[in-house]
């Protein structure tokens, strides 16, 4: 592989909120260590859909999954699928969504919960469900125990390809709306929290790209056309011994092209499925 890759969904984190509150992450554009873009979510701009889109490169009405209340295991290629053609190893920790698309259909969580199965798509992994969530209790885990299971796996394994998903965010904004002292408090928590991980990560040899599947307005709603909701950040923190090449500061990314950028970047065939450009080198 040319260069191995970390993918992190900050669920729901908005282009406009990570903006203003990310502040370790906006540090490091700051400072020239890193890079963020524009990006613009697919329609619906809902969770199931966009995580589709964001691994096989489609839009929603091309690779079937038009709400979160899909199931079954997707056809098309996706970065998993392609990093294990090339013969790469694969990991992620993330949202049962994850596992039923790329993974196996239905979700088991005695099957499919803890993978460790080099035959797998998704060799190494850590699932979560959010079974019973509620306001009073978000079924979250914590991003920090995430951030450390995630780094763990890293150790054990290097794999080349790694999903890192919370769902942090996107459940409080739901409860509490997007623009509460809820979210103010937790963006500073994932923020605070990454000021520490991405140097270890980058140290372990990856580039990390940093993304949301969608945004989210005050009143904690998505799913339509408004810029609060499909307008996310791209950050990009390139392993230090590698260059990137990439647009312009004021280049829009469609997320569609997120899935052929990341393995162009890696250095791995991309499917035909996949037709957008890719913006990194």
């Amino acid at each position: 592989m040319k260069n191995r890759v970390i993918l992190l969904i900050l669920d729901g984190l908005g282009y406009s909120y990570a903006r203003q509150l990310m502040g370790n992450l906006e540090g490091w554009v700051e400072a020239g260590e890193a890079r963020v873009w524009q990006g613009h979510a697919v329609l619906p701009s809902v969770s199931g859909p966009c995580y589709a889109s964001i691994h096989t490169g489609l839009t929603p009405q091309d690779h079937g999954v038009t709400s979160n209340y899909h199931e079954g295991k997707l056809e098309d290629a996706d970065i998993f699928s392609a990093v294990r053609a090339a013969g790469g190893t694969t990991a992620a920790i993330a949202h049962s969504f994850f596992s039923d698309y790329f993974q196996a259909s239905p979700f088991d969580p005695m099957r499919d919960m803890e993978v460790d199965d080099i035959h797998r798509p998704i060799q190494h992994a850590r699932f979560y469900t959010m079974a019973g969530a509620n306001k009073a209790q978000p079924a979250t885990p914590s991003d920090i125990d995430l951030f450390w299971q995630m780094s763990l796996l890293i150790e054990r394994h290097q794999p080349d390809y790694f999903l890192f998903h919370s769902c942090t965010l996107d459940s409080l904004g739901h409860n509490y709306g997007f623009d509460s002292i809820q979210i103010d408090k937790n963006c500073y928590t994932i923020d605070a929290a990454l000021g520490d991980f991405i140097p270890r990560w980058q140290a372990q040899g990856y580039d990390v790209i940093i993304t949301a599947d969608h945004g989210q307005s005050a009143r904690g709603h998505h799913g339509g056309t408004e810029a609060i909701m499909r307008d996310i950040p791209i950050y990009y923190f390139a392993n230090p011994n590698h260059v990137i090449q990439g647009p312009p500061p004021d280049y829009v990314i469609s997320q569609t092209a997120i899935a052929p950028s990341i393995l162009q970047r890696m250095g791995i065939a991309i499917p035909e499925s996949m037709q957008t450009t890719p913006v990194w080198i």
